[in-house]
């Protein structure tokens, strides 16, 4: 699995590649994909599991050294808890698109969110995974 993170605070963008073994298995919903943070991330000690429902949500639940249940669903704002190396933070966060072509072979998932928390921007986030 290659995963590319972007981030951008409207001023300045940080990306972050990813190249990892994963678990990728089909769901009664979609796809899900499963694998271990490492220090690069700043998230070592957690695993991180992605799951496609359908082409309209996805949810990504990170547990370990910490915890955060993201959201990402098109036409709908979630509040979520966002676990950080810091803290939790509770966060708003809205879908921009959601882009895929999953199948049982692999292939590309591609989405764009924004963070705000109490209703002020954060960032927008950018997501490309892509399954081998």
């Amino acid at each position: 699995m290659k995963l590319v993170s972007s981030q951008s605070d409207g001023e300045q963008k940080e990306s972050t590649e990813l190249i990892s073994r994963a678990k990728y298995e089909k769901t009664e919903h979609g796809y899900k994909l499963t694998y271990d943070e490492s220090e690069a991330t700043g998230y070592d000690g957690a695993t991180t599991t992605i799951e496609l429902f359908g082409g309209e949500k996805v949810v990504m639940t990170r547990t370990g050294s910490v915890s955060s249940n993201l959201v990402v669903e098109t036409g709908k704002k979630h509040h979520c808890v966002y676990g950080t190396p810091y803290g939790d933070l509770m966060v708003g966060v809205d879908a921009r698109y959601i882009d895929c072509d999953l199948d049982d072979n692999g292939g590309r998932l591609a989405f764009k969110y924004v963070i705000d928390v109490n209703s002020s921007y954060v960032g927008d986030f950018d997501i490309s995974i892509e399954v081998k």
